[in-house]
């Protein structure tokens, strides 16, 4: 659809006709003159009736000139269909684990041992392409926390840069739980509240950082981010060794106590998850999480258009500057100098 972002200008249409009625003409003195070379004036008059007709092509280009200047300041341009924002959902941060521990293989995928971070990958994965609607972001710690994804509702990409987090791209011989909540917070409190969730996956204890746990749960609180933590790691696998098979548990550093508190100090919840089918069951919890209704947002793509109008105007006031001005005085000068001679070889007077 064609929309004129200034339509008031269309009042200066007739700007230059009332310029013409409302200015008097200049003062027209008739003096008794004796003129020898009346006879050429006659003939130049003569001529200038003749180009008639480029006058008033001169005055049908100028006023399309002022047309199109007058439609460029106007400013129109084109409105494409109207284009649905998502207008529901969350703005949900995900805090995933990277450190050493996760490549310890106490889960079972398709009757093969995996490692705690290739089944997060395939769980958290799936999650997030269910996220249809939600703003996702995606924080990966371990000794340190960084942002590996801001908060997009591009889910391919986030799920891509999950598929290639590896054990090893962050030290990995601690975890920074603190800090990974922390970043969180800094990256949610912008956004709408009741709106601002994170979910933190891990299998051990803070031991990094500049910030504790439970600092960083208080702040999540006073921000109103609601944090859902899940603990990961098997309670019990079966080592076998030189002097026999024993029970021992990989989970023994996972610290329950602290992941509960900052969970229930914020509004969420925590889950353990000890197998793949704890875990596909916790983020199907999760991704029943309320969705919040906002205005319908929508917006129309927009192309201006007032280049063509201007562009056209330049062309034609060119066109017409090359054409009229520089060759017609040009040959009227030419023909004004041979009447002279003319006229002064015959001897003619007025």
């Amino acid at each position: 659809m064609l929309e004129f972002t200034w339509p008031y200008v269309f009042l200066a249409l007739p700007l230059p006709l009332l310029i013409y009625r409302i200015l008097a003409p200049a003062p027209r003195q008739d003096a008794a003159l004796y003129v020898p070379f009346f006879s050429v004036l006659s003939r130049l008059q003569s001529d200038s009736e003749n180009l008639s007709s480029g006058r008033l092509l001169n005055l049908i280009c100028c006023t399309l000139i002022w047309l199109l200047v007058v439609l460029a300041a106007s400013r129109p341009q084109w409105l494409g269909d109207p284009v649905q924002l998502p207008s529901t959902g969350r703005d949900l941060m995900l805090a995933v684990d990277i450190s050493g521990s996760m490549e310890a293989q106490d889960m079972v995928i398709g009757n093969r041992q995996a490692s705690r971070i290739d089944v997060v990958k395939a769980v958290v994965g799936d999650f997030v392409e269910r996220r249809e609607g939600d703003r996702l972001g995606l924080i990966l710690f371990a000794a340190h926390a960084y942002i590996q994804a801001p908060l997009t509702f591009d889910r391919e990409t986030v799920g891509i840069l999950l598929e290639e987090a590896d054990i090893g791209i962050i030290e990995e011989s601690a975890t920074a739980i603190g800090d990974a909540i922390g970043l969180a917070v800094i990256h949610l409190r912008t956004r709408p509240e009741n709106s601002r969730v994170l979910i933190l996956l891990t299998d051990g204890v803070n031991n990094a950082g500049a910030v504790s746990p439970e600092q960083a749960g208080q702040l999540a609180r006073i921000e109103k981010i609601k944090i859902y933590t899940i603990g990961i790691g098997a309670d019990q696998i079966v080592q076998r060794t030189f002097f026999g098979a024993r029970a021992i548990n990989p989970s023994a550093e996972l610290d329950e106590q602290v992941l509960t508190r900052i969970a229930e100090a914020t509004g969420g919840r925590y889950f353990r998850a000890r197998d793949v089918n704890d875990l596909v069951e916790i983020y199907e919890e999760l991704d029943r999480l309320e969705t919040i209704e906002q205005d319908e947002q929508t917006y129309r793509p927009t192309r201006v258009l007032f280049y063509w109008p201007l562009g056209a105007s330049l062309l034609i006031s060119f066109m017409l500057v090359l054409v009229s001005v520089p060759w017609l005085s040009l040959a009227g000068k030419a023909r004004l100098e041979g009447y002279a001679e003319e006229d002064a070889t015959t001897g003619t007077h007025a």
